[in-house]
């Protein structure tokens, strides 16, 4: 099954080769809030919000079922926790104190009561709010490197980095400890203490497997502790141990760029709150890869509480309300990023497919094109903004314009197979076969082993009745690649079905519907298998099943005519037209 270009968000990672997961983002209705007049009433409008991820029209539900019940610590805790969440941090610090003593939420109570203290600098407080009745692993070590950095603020380094030090608790404790010792011997001035710490952090690349992103981070604040110190050199090596660890982080390069130019580098963490504000980012961004989502949000406002252009928490912020299909905040996010901060670029471009993904196409379009006038060598801006064009089936401005991309790209590398393999999409979309198949090519000999290409190429060839030994070769090249994408296992299964191989698309046909029973589409192409080798009962039950799937309306309308009336008998249509297809799944990013 070939590519189609709908929802090109999801696929920011895919087009552009920039590690963020995100799924498709929708527009808020503007529907206000209702005055609810009963208890149960406001508690149950209040859950479902929630549930739908509408947090502003939550927290008013649970403030109206708290004036009904104003002592209930539960509600108390699910407004607290909820105002968190939306970034309203000044406003949960009424229950934040309502709730200090209660051990169940204690961990977000006095945590919030902690950030406060430090934004106040009263880093006595802070560490008494910081002492738990209850405590997780995650829990000692969040607060105990936050008692580290209120120690720090109070003037007691040494202190600091040795209670750090003394944290028990698992053996992925030790990154996080090592890098936040640094970090505070180097905001304290012990610089050879600094030195030190930072060097045997860096060198712990077996920890920086399980925690890659605090890893590198500590490569940032040490390469940037090397150039304050003058050993420009030294710090590029850094950098170049980083690069090797994790090729293309946009904040190396960034900094190499700085450190290379002679700019002056300013500190990594510079103030307590700073400090606070990174171990909350360090364990969100751990919880983010590990499926930690109900903490992640919260840890992250947490660490814009403590410092608001804390850009990387930012990003990441953004990222989970896109996993949470919430545009308009994800945007207003992206917005807050500093000109100054290395991910500006980045931001800009998921900016603009997010407007796009609230089908604010033009404004998507304008904003990309602004982007590219600035940045007119930068591949990830071809890609979105093409990816826009696709989206809105305008095929030919997006050919017309990986156009322009390919004659920037003089001397196109391995990294740049996806310019040629989006062009070749557009003009096989324009019916202009000739152009497509050339881009196909030569994206294939830049990337040979790329499975989406082979996967499009080898299907078109099917499709079109041509090169059918060749192309459902590469069609099986592709499955044995990703043995788990069902849209490319249904490709399989359709050109069995379009070579008249009936059997043998069922089966790859049932594959592919048991990897993705979900779609639409693979739904319908088994009901076609189906009726092809006479199970017409399975075949009119499959297409049912795609029909409640709610489909395309292009792909409804043939299903509707299946259901009345089955395929034709082969002789008066050997091939079956095959539907639009969704797109194939982002792959997994790293890092």
């Amino acid at each position: 099954m070939r590519q189609g270009r709908s929802r090109w968000l999801m696929r920011l990672a895919f087009l552009t080769g920039v590690a963020l997961s995100v799924l498709p983002a929708q527009a808020k209705e503007n529907a206000q809030p209702l005055q609810i007049t009963t208890f149960s009433g406001a508690y149950l409008a209040a859950h479902i919000a929630e549930a739908d991820n509408d947090l502003d029209d939550a927290i008013t539900y649970y403030k109206q079922a708290l004036a009904f019940a104003p002592d209930d610590k539960d509600l108390q805790q699910s407004l607290m926790l909820a105002l968190v969440a939306q970034g309203r941090f000044e406003e949960s610090l009424v229950y934040a104190d309502k709730l200090k003593q209660t051990p169940d939420v204690e961990r977000f109570s006095r945590l919030a009561l902690a950030v406060d203290s430090f934004h106040k600098k009263d880093f006595a407080k802070a560490q008494y709010w910081l002492k738990l009745s209850q405590e997780s692993d995650l829990d000692r070590l969040l607060s105990g490197v936050m008692d580290g950095w209120a120690k720090q603020g109070a003037g007691d380094a040494s202190e600091a980095m040795a209670s750090i030090d003394k944290l028990k608790g698992p053996d992925w404790f030790g990154l996080f400890k090592s890098f936040h010792r640094a970090l505070i011997a180097d905001a304290s001035g012990l610089s050879d203490k600094a030195d030190e710490i930072y060097a045997a952090t860096l060198a712990d690349t077996a920890a920086g497997g399980s925690a890659p992103e605090t890893w590198m981070r500590n490569a940032q604040a040490y390469a940037s502790f090397l150039a304050r110190k003058g050993d420009k050199a030294k710090a590029i090596s850094v950098l170049d141990q980083a690069e090797a660890f994790a090729p293309g982080k946009l904040e190396i390069t960034t900094l190499r760029d700085r450190i290379s130019k002679g700019d002056k580098i300013p500190p990594f963490v510079a103030k307590p709150a700073e400090g606070a504000s990174e171990i909350l980012l360090d364990l969100a961004t751990a919880l983010n890869r590990g499926g930690g989502e109900p903490f992640v949000r919260l840890y992250l406002q947490f660490a814009l509480a403590l410092k608001p252009d804390n850009d990387a928490a930012l990003v990441q912020l953004a990222g989970v309300a896109e996993q949470l299909k919430d545009g308009e905040t994800a945007i207003a996010l992206y917005r807050r990023i500093p000109d100054s901060s290395p991910l500006k670029e980045l931001s800009d471009l998921q900016l603009g497919l997010n407007l796009a993904d609230l089908d604010k196409n033009d404004e998507a379009i304008a904003h990309l094109k602004a982007f590219l006038d600035k940045h007119p060598d930068d591949m990830r801006a071809y890609l979105a903004l093409g990816g826009v064009y696709s989206s809105k089936e305008d095929f030919r401005s997006a050919a017309n314009l990986y156009d322009k991309a390919v004659d920037v790209l003089k001397t196109p590398t391995a990294a740049n197979w996806n310019v040629f393999y989006q062009r070749g999409i557009a003009y096989e979309r324009l019916k202009e076969w000739p152009k497509a198949e050339p881009n196909f090519r030569k994206a294939l000999e830049l990337q040979p082993d790329q499975p989406q290409v082979l996967n499009y190429l080898g299907y078109s060839w099917v499709d079109m009745n041509t090169n059918l030994k060749e192309g459902l070769a590469m069609i099986q090249k592709a499955v044995d690649l990703r043995p788990s994408d069902g849209y490319i296992v249904d490709s399989l299964g359709w050109a069995y079905f379009r070579m008249g191989r009936f059997d043998d698309a069922v089966r790859e046909m049932e594959r592919a519907v048991s990897l993705k029973p979900e779609d639409p589409v693979l739904n319908d192409h088994l009901g076609d298998a189906y009726w092809r080798v006479g199970r017409k009962l399975e075949a009119t039950y499959q297409w049912a099943q795609a029909r409640d799937l709610k489909p395309d309306p292009d792909v409804l309308a043939t299903l509707q005519q299946k259901l009345l009336k089955g395929l034709p008998p082969i002789e008066s249509n050997t091939a079956q037209e095959t539907p639009k297809a969704k797109p194939a799944p982002t792959p997994a990013p790293k890092g």
